[in-house]
């Protein structure tokens, strides 16, 4: 069974990767793009906070919010906000 560091290092990995390979699919200035926009700035945002946590050796919650930033860009992409990669591992469309 992995052990809580290596799992918040893969989340923490999982998450940057799926930030970078998800592109915002609805055309620009759209309320549709807007809600796209603030999926991912949430997502970037528990990216960063998790990071914060496993600065300062809180790893349940570094992994907590890993997986809430993923939960974002995951819905977002099953719901068409994202053009994501439908092979692989970043996402479960």
């Amino acid at each position: 069974m992995a052990d809580i560091e290596e799992k918040t290092e893969r989340y923490e990995r999982l998450l940057a990767e799926a930030l970078d390979a998800a592109t915002i699919a609805p055309p620009p200035e759209t309320p549709m793009a807007e809600a796209a926009e603030e999926c991912e700035e949430m997502a970037a945002s528990y990216l960063s906070d998790g990071r914060h946590f496993a600065d300062e050796d809180d790893l349940v919650n570094a992994l907590a919010s890993f997986s809430y930033g993923h939960a974002w860009l995951d819905a977002g992409a099953r719901i068409g906000l994202f053009d994501v990669p439908s092979e692989g591992h970043l996402f479960t469309v």
